[in-house]
């Protein structure tokens, strides 16, 4: 397996349109390295780069330690799973997973080991006689995974891949694409625009935003330290609560907004200097607000607007003077709408944003 660098790679179109925009980035060899964001930030087509299906408008992208802007796609030994599957109808399951390596004239017997193992790891070994018409959809996908396990690759690429699939073939292949990285020790990029999907599968993610990288880092860290407020409130679900406040210009570090008022720690005084006498964005995760004290922290005044009961956890939006905030309740606890409460958070677990560049700031280190 390789490793793939990215160095300053951007991606125009016709008119000046930009889809990919000088992103420099590094997959490690055996990573299983993610690519989210939003329908149309780019991280499909920077995807399509790195298999060489769009050409490259600027910086340079290494697969190993081999520069590969202007090598053909059949030569850059790489595998490609499609959202779509992309299989012979006309072809047994066997037939679909030996294709390519027979094209390649691959012999006979390494072709029969090859798809004998991948059909043993995929759980396919009773469907090599069907048609692809005679499988379901996570069958299908797991053909679609066997086609580019028997390339034996120096890079895998996923491009949506279980976006045809419904919610509950998605979990359930999102393991097989797991265990099967975790078996093959594959270097592997992941294209989604699920965050569930990414925080599930990736060793690390990569955030893009109209083209942009935003943030790349492990799951944890994108949760827990993002490093602005586009990628804390795309990463989670619920989405992060964000709400506006003023910050005191002098003194004790106080936040205020619509009546509701907030004395901080002295130590956000150093933290948060630069936005002294500002506004400033503040972002509390669902799980972060509570319905009884967590140690030192703020609280809020609410009433509850609406219930999502999910079984062991009720998702409660409440009305407060800081606007709409969402919270997740244990499911015997949950208060009936129109209920009202205080709100506890503790202080650590605020975060904050600059809203004019909407970076964090006065982030705690660690």
């Amino acid at each position: 397996m390789s490793g793939v660098e990215l160095k300053g790679v951007g991606k125009e179109y016709a008119r000046g349109q930009r889809a990919v925009d000088r992103v420099t980035l590094t997959v490690q060899d055996h990573e299983l390295l993610v690519l989210v964001g939003p329908s149309g930030c780019g991280k499909s087509t920077l995807l399509r780069m790195v298999a060489g299906l769009e050409e490259v408008t600027e910086g340079e992208i290494r697969i190993g330690d081999r520069v590969v802007n202007d090598v053909p796609p059949r030569d850059r030994d790489i595998a490609m799973v499609f959202q779509n599957y992309a299989l012979y109808p006309h072809m047994s399951v066997f037939d679909n997973l030996a294709f390519g390596l027979r094209r390649r004239r691959v012999p006979a017997a390494d072709v029969e080991r090859r798809v004998r193992a991948a059909a043993e790891l995929l759980g396919l070994e009773r469907y090599l006689a069907r048609k692809p018409r005679e499988l379901s959809g996570g069958e299908r996908q797991r053909v679609a995974l066997g086609r580019a396990m028997v390339r034996e690759p120096r890079v895998f690429l996923f491009d949506e891949p279980l976006s045809n699939l419904d919610a509950n073939l998605r979990v359930q292949m999102r393991a097989e694409i797991k265990r099967l990285h975790q078996r093959v020790q594959g270097t592997m990029i992941y294209v989604t625009h699920d965050q569930v999907e990414a925080m599930t599968l990736g060793d690390r993610i990569a955030v893009l935003r109209g083209g942009v990288l935003q943030q790349v880092a492990d799951p944890f860290t994108l949760y827990d330290r993002p490093a602005n407020a586009f990628v804390a409130g795309f990463i989670g679900s619920p989405s992060i609560n964000l709400f506006t406040a003023n910050l005191s210009p002098s003194g004790p570090v106080t936040l205020s907004s619509n009546g509701w008022s907030l004395a901080l720690p002295e130590a956000f005084g150093d933290r948060l200097a630069a936005l002294r006498g500002r506004a400033v964005w503040v972002g509390l995760r669902p799980e972060d607000l509570a319905l009884a004290p967590a140690g030192p922290g703020g609280v809020v005044p609410a009433r509850v607007e609406v219930r999502e009961p999910l079984g062991n956890e009720v998702l409660v939006y409440w009305q407060t003077p800081v606007g709409a905030l969402v919270s997740r309740v244990p499911g015997q606890q949950a208060p009936p709408v129109g209920s009202e409460a205080g709100l506890h958070f503790a202080h650590h677990r605020m975060r904050f944003f600059d809203p004019d560049s909407e970076q964090a700031v006065g982030m705690v280190p660690g």
